[in-house]
């Protein structure tokens, strides 16, 4: 059987970093994108011109109408899928919970929780017929510790690590793993707007005294995906640093 991986939100960062190993291990890759198109088509581009095998889909993880066309897309153009990581993400902004707005809410499930379920169910459907396979859900160590003025997305990779748990025990006899990744502070775009006063408190409270590098994620989630991980399923595997 083919090996067909799907990267959410893949056009930089963990995604981007976790779709050119996964290339480099084997898989035919689709990498997600939503709007960064031209990044999207460079991690394409680097994949195959290394003799690798990558397309590019947009689509907005909150839409189950283009999650259900990136799935019959891949179908098409690489086969079903038989790895999925659930990457594309949004954390809403700063915000303090008394000026929350239901947009905000909206937005921020709708990708982060939504999405990943709804990516899961297609992702299933087709894993039941072909074998098995496996799942990554990409959550965040906010989960634990509540953000930052981030409550909003906290709450939100806290539903992931409860789906993640209870989907993967639903499906374990099938031959489908599911696991969840938890970063703390890795060096991705995400930090590089914060104020140099933001940024300072982040780096003074790394054991390591520096963030973690998206190859650094993108290995362990590779190592999830492979037969070394053959009993692992319905973890939550911390990549932090000792933080």
């Amino acid at each position: 059987m083919n090996k067909v991986a799907i990267v959410t939100g893949a056009s930089r960062g963990i995604g981007a970093a976790t779709a050119k190993l996964l290339a480099e291990k084997g898989f035919a890759v689709c990498i997600n994108y939503h709007t960064s198109g031209e990044r999207a088509e460079a991690v394409a581009a680097d994949i195959n011109n290394n003799q690798g095998k990558a397309i590019t889909v947009k689509g907005d993880m909150s839409s189950e109408h283009d999650i259900i066309e990136l799935f019959e897309q891949v179908d098409h153009e690489l086969g079903p899928v038989t790895a999925l990581i659930n990457n594309a993400g949004t954390n809403g902004g700063i915000c303090e919970v008394e000026n929350i707005t239901s947009d905000c809410l909206q937005s921020v499930f709708a990708t982060n929780v939504f999405g990943t379920f709804i990516a899961c169910r297609e992702a299933v459907k087709r894993m039941k017929l072909n074998g098995g396979g496996s799942i990554v859900n990409v959550s965040s160590e906010a989960a634990k510790f509540g953000g930052n003025k981030l409550a909003h997305y906290a709450a939100s990779k806290a539903a992931i690590n409860t789906f993640t748990i209870g989907f993967a025990r639903e499906v374990a006899a099938s031959n489908i793993r599911v696991n969840a990744i938890s970063p703390g502070v890795i060096n991705t775009d995400i930090h590089h707007g914060s104020s140099p006063e933001r940024l300072a408190n982040l780096m003074n409270s790394l054991p390591m005294k520096r963030m973690g590098e998206a190859r650094e994620v993108a290995e362990l989630i590779c190592w999830l995906m492979s037969d070394a991980a053959s009993y692992i399923s319905g973890a939550i595997i911390p990549v932090t640093g000792s933080r």
